[in-house]
């Protein structure tokens, strides 16, 4: 049996080398156009930063000790130019001589990722320009930092992923850093109050945002964007994203999807029998919706790597069982910003509710660990749930320690059909200085069960106004000091703990109730409500209110869109 990978990496280093376990006679050959077959892509930007010191750490594998261990052909600075799927040949093209050689095949996996949306036109004495995807973007880039004086400046286009990789690393090696993002916020993927963190990390760390613009044009005197403003750079990092490399596909005539990437079934067998699709170049099934998106994340093309290899070898019958079927992707994701930890799984509020989607919101805001030992951080937690079925649908976790574990946890509770309610019965390891014996996910599942089960009604910070103006007064019910420190305009403030003494102070009407957090508020709605009064808690508190206002009050634009 013969393969071709075209592409190393994630997704077609792991088809090849998962492959050769199976099958220690068949002949597997790499095609990589790069000079480095398998690199941490995802460390890449921390090289840049000094965070990781040797640039060799990067580097995974090598042609050599790939031929060593696996036995594989592998062919760097090799480009597949070419599929004719009748004859079953890969025309390829060496880029150090032009030499063009037709390399016969049984079976062909394309693992040929994605690429730059658009290429920036600088003039003459404009600043270095590079995207940071490669190794070779890479030492463009450090060689670019080292000609630098003390008060370098950098621009980064881009408030994604890697977007804010390459600004906590660029102010890590002491450049001046301006973002520049076309949306309201960068992480574009977050809901505005949770982005709200992110704004106030980056600004902490002295970033310069730009919001809502682009860039036009760059030359000696900087970088231009579309409101007018020039801003001075010396290296400016490309990170506005990236498209399916499908156009090899396209031209053998593959079936691509609405999202423009290669289509693939479960096993990644695209619309030719003979040919698999793996990593950021191929669509995947949304966990949520169950329709084709584009998710480019190294764990799926990983994944997705193995699954084609075993599909392979079960074609040729060297496997007893059917090969397990790729599973839909939920997107769950985690990104450094700073000292936060930003992670998500699943679809948004926004996303939810631009697809006019019904759904419920729970946010918390827990400790990292028991209060009580030293070091505890504050949690922000988002939960998006369907009201009719109580399942997950998406989750967003902020904060400076232990977000990693909990979006895990709530991702591995999508993927296994829990319902939300059912995360208050999850037993999680508990010590004080790891978690809590209501862990922060469990808090989430007591909330979500109150509500499925009509216990509190609940409102979000952005219905609040429309609330007011009903006619609702707003209840503050935690201290008379914790008011004074920050208060909703116009609310009424009694303790939680004064409540039951004080009913007959309460204005008529209904009550919107609020705490720091929620947890005093669902208290005082419980008490409420059992006392004939129409109350409803406001969801996250006073932190998310206030969060979610202040971005807000910073971009007027936004209320149309969150409301």
């Amino acid at each position: 049996m013969r393969v071709i990978v075209i592409g190393g990496v994630a997704g077609g280093m792991s088809a090849a080398t998962r492959l050769r376990r199976l099958d220690e006679h068949a002949e597997i050959i790499v095609v990589e156009q790069g000079d480095h077959v398998s690199f941490a892509n995802c460390g890449l930007p921390y090289y840049v930063g000094g965070v990781i010191a040797e640039r060799e750490s990067l580097l995974l594998q090598t042609p050599d000790s790939l031929r060593a261990r696996f036995a594989l052909d592998v062919r760097t600075g090799a480009q597949a130019v070419a599929i004719d799927r009748d004859a079953r040949v890969v025309s390829i093209r060496d880029m150090r001589t032009g030499a063009l050689t037709r390399e016969p095949y049984d079976h062909l996996v394309l693992a040929t990722g994605a690429t730059a949306r658009d290429v920036f036109d600088a003039q003459p004495g404009a600043p270095v320009v590079s995207t940071l995807r490669t190794v070779d973007d890479v030492d463009r880039i450090t060689l670019a930092l080292a000609d630098l004086p003390d008060a370098g400046r950098a621009v980064v286009v881009g408030g994604g992923f890697i977007g804010l990789e390459a600004v906590e690393n660029l102010v890590h090696r002491g450049l001046a850093v301006t973002l520049v993002q076309q949306g309201a916020y960068p992480l574009s993927p977050l809901d505005v109050e949770m982005a709200a963190l992110v704004v106030d990390e980056l600004q902490a760390h002295g970033v310069d945002l730009r919001l809502r613009t682009s860039v036009e044009s760059m030359d000696a005197d900087g970088v231009h964007l579309d409101d007018g403003s020039t801003v001075a750079a010396d290296i400016v990092i490309d990170a506005r994203g990236v498209r399916p490399a499908a156009s090899l596909a396209v031209d053998a005539g593959l079936a691509t999807g609405p999202t423009g990437g290669i289509a693939v079934d479960a096993l990644q067998r695209t619309s030719d029998p003979r040919i698999f699709a793996v990593g950021d170049g191929v669509e995947k099934v949304d966990a949520v919706s169950a329709e084709p998106t584009l998710v480019t994340m190294a764990g799926l093309a990983n994944r997705h790597g193995r699954t084609a290899a075993d599909a392979i070898a079960a074609d040729a019958g060297l496997l007893d069982a059917h090969p397990a079927d790729a599973l839909p992707a939920l997107g769950t994701a985690i990104v450094g910003v700073f000292d936060l930890a930003v992670a998500m799984t699943g679809w948004s509020e926004k996303r939810l509710r631009d697809a006019g989607r019904a759904h419920r919101v729970i946010h918390a805001h827990p400790a990292d660990h028991a209060g009580y030992y030293p070091g505890a951080e504050r949690l922000t937690m988002k939960l998006l749930v369907d009201p009719s079925t109580d399942l997950i649908l998406g989750a967003q976790v902020v904060g400076r320690r232990g977000a990693d574990k909990r979006i895990d946890v709530i991702a591995t509770a999508m993927q296994a059909g829990l319902t939300a309610s059912q995360l208050s019965r999850l037993e999680l390891a508990y010590a004080p200085q790891f978690g809590s014996a209501k862990d922060p996910v469990n808090m989430l599942g007591y909330i979500a069960d109150n509500a499925a089960t009509g216990l509190t009604d609940g409102i979000q910070w952005h219905e609040l106004e429309a609330a007011v103006a009903a006619g609702a007064t707003v209840l503050d019910v935690r201290s008379a000091g914790e008011h004074e420190a920050g208060a909703i305009p116009g609310s009424v403030n009694i303790s939680v703990d004064e409540l039951r003494e004080s009913l007959d102070r309460l204005p008529a009407g209904e009550l919107i109730v609020h705490c720091q957090v929620g947890q005093r508020g669902h208290t005082a709605v419980r008490l409420l409500r059992q006392h004939g009064r129409a109350a409803r808690n406001l969801d996250g508190g006073y932190l998310t209110w206030a969060a979610g206002t202040r971005m807000l009050a910073a971009d007027r634009t936004l209320e149309k869109e969150t409301v």
